[in-house]
């Protein structure tokens, strides 16, 4: 968490105070009628300020320092009174190290979202007891998007975040909704946190951060470079594909980057991709027609 810290200092000079994320929420209630639109008004705002008037952690930010990120969901279903079900989108991204544009961090989605809700209800976060379902969703998405954000910066960077959305995961099981355990399948929060933090699933790691600040933020002052660094964190995710070929945690990469990959490596200068384009095929063979924009 130091070499963190200092990282961040280095590149972006010492920070002031203010809270860490600027994250624009959004409820979408179109797929149910209730009689009270409101509620889902009052629900939208009580989220936003939730999400980024909480402070997350001790490391002070500036106000144009903030995460940029989105988290969007969708209410597909009210079975009684103050319950809802649906979805929930989060997408976050950070600037580029001496550019001008943005990179998405992360994009993910999430289809076990239900909560109840009450109009007005405070939102509260006990660390150590299990309150409201939608707190503890709204908590957990809120370290691991620190989480991710610092992984960009360091190996391992952000394992402090995920260890707090962890235990919101341990928390929230006493609750009994679906998404924080073992047994709730695949593409979840529980097994989203629990992969980050995994041995096993270490490669992934290292190709986050070396695929962002070893490639993306040196693209500006050495594009040739960059290029190979990003080339080389992809392929190097071979290893892990080798031992674990479902891997869930390839998806959110390839999900989140896939666009951007094809990006970099369509423009110049020219490097040797043929390594690269065999490993995208190999690993994520449903984006092949994404692949074929890349030029060898």
């Amino acid at each position: 968490m130091y070499k963190y810290i200092v990282l961040l200092l280095f590149i972006f000079g010492v920070r002031s105070s203010a809270q860490e994320l600027n994250c624009v929420v959004k409820i979408n209630s179109s797929e149910i009628g209730v009689s009270n639109k409101q509620v889902f008004v009052t629900m939208q705002s009580a989220i936003f300020e939730y999400l980024n008037n909480t402070k997350w952690t001790n490391i002070p930010y500036q106000e144009n320092e903030k995460i940029n990120c989105s988290l969007t969901i969708n209410i597909i279903d009210n079975p009684s009174t103050n319950q809802y079900k649906g979805s929930l989108q989060l997408q976050v991204s950070r600037p580029v190290y001496n550019a001008t544009y943005t990179t998405s961090v992360l994009n993910f989605n999430d289809n076990d979202v239900n909560f109840s809700y009450e109009e007005y209800q405070p939102l509260v976060y006990n660390e150590n007891s299990f309150d409201s379902n939608l707190v503890s969703i709204l908590t957990f998405y809120a370290y691991t998007i620190l989480g991710f954000e610092a992984d960009t910066f360091g190996y391992k960077g952000g394992e402090e975040f995920h260890q707090l959305a962890e235990n919101v995961v341990n928390v929230a099981q006493q609750g009994g909704a679906k998404g924080w355990k073992k047994i709730d399948g695949n593409n979840t929060r529980y097994q989203l946190n629990e992969n980050l933090l995994s041995p096993v699933y270490e490669q992934y790691r290292k190709t986050f951060y070396a695929y962002h600040l070893q490639g993306l933020d040196r693209l500006v002052d050495d594009k040739k470079g960059g290029k190979e660094n990003i080339a080389q964190s992809i392929i190097d995710l071979q290893k892990l594909y080798n031992d674990r070929p479902n891997t869930f945690l390839i998806r959110v990469f390839m999900d989140t980057k896939s666009d951007e990959i094809v990006d970099i490596f369509s423009d110049g200068p020219k490097i040797n991709i043929t390594e690269l384009r065999e490993v995208l095929s190999r690993i994520f063979p449903s984006f092949d027609e994404k692949w074929s924009d890349i030029k060898i």
